[in-house]
């Protein structure tokens, strides 16, 4: 009797265990998601990265978020599109999106030296984040080299020759 006792007393103890480690695991993770999204938001990722967002003031839900948009950015290294953060993330490790986050380099107008700069902690939330949201929407549309001319819309940052008199 004493050892079915001891048996299910271990048990139980370790359920509890169990439990309290699983709940403060979710804690955590909860905790990283909303620090990933406070990143998100503070450093301007939906700026480009979500369409409407900057026009909306930041209305948007976030079910729409960092999808990619298909306005793009035209200037002397040709149009750069935003990319489908939610699709790129999906297809990576939380440590390849660390790594590569380090290491990339990206035509304007993408910060790519903020990401670079950002600790491996914002990086991480930043990814538990985005892959909260799940995967979503199409691929943005491809780079165009200067020579080509985009099929898809663009905002010109190439400033028109000033006639002067």
């Amino acid at each position: 009797m004493k050892t079915k006792l001891a048996a299910v007393l271990t048990m139980g103890v370790s359920l509890l265990s169990n439990s309290v480690f699983a709940d403060d695991a979710k804690g955590l993770k909860e905790e990283m998601i909303d620090h990933g999204r406070y990143v998100v938001k503070i450093t301007g990722c939906n700026d480009c990265h979500t369409p409407g967002y900057v026009e909306t003031a930041g209305a948007l839900p976030e079910d729409q978020w960092l999808t990619g948009n298909p306005v793009g950015f035209k200037g002397p290294w040709g149009v750069t599109y935003p990319v489908n953060l939610r699709l790129k993330l999906a297809g990576m490790t939380e440590q390849e999106w660390v790594k590569f986050a380090h290491s990339f380099e990206a035509r304007p107008p993408m910060p790519w030296f903020n990401l670079r700069d950002m600790g491996e902690t914002d990086l991480r939330a930043v990814y538990q984040f985005i892959r909260s949201l799940g995967p979503k929407g199409v691929p943005a549309p491809a780079y165009v080299p200067p020579e080509k001319v985009a099929q898809y819309a663009y905002i010109n940052f190439v400033p028109e020759q000033v006639k002067t008199q």
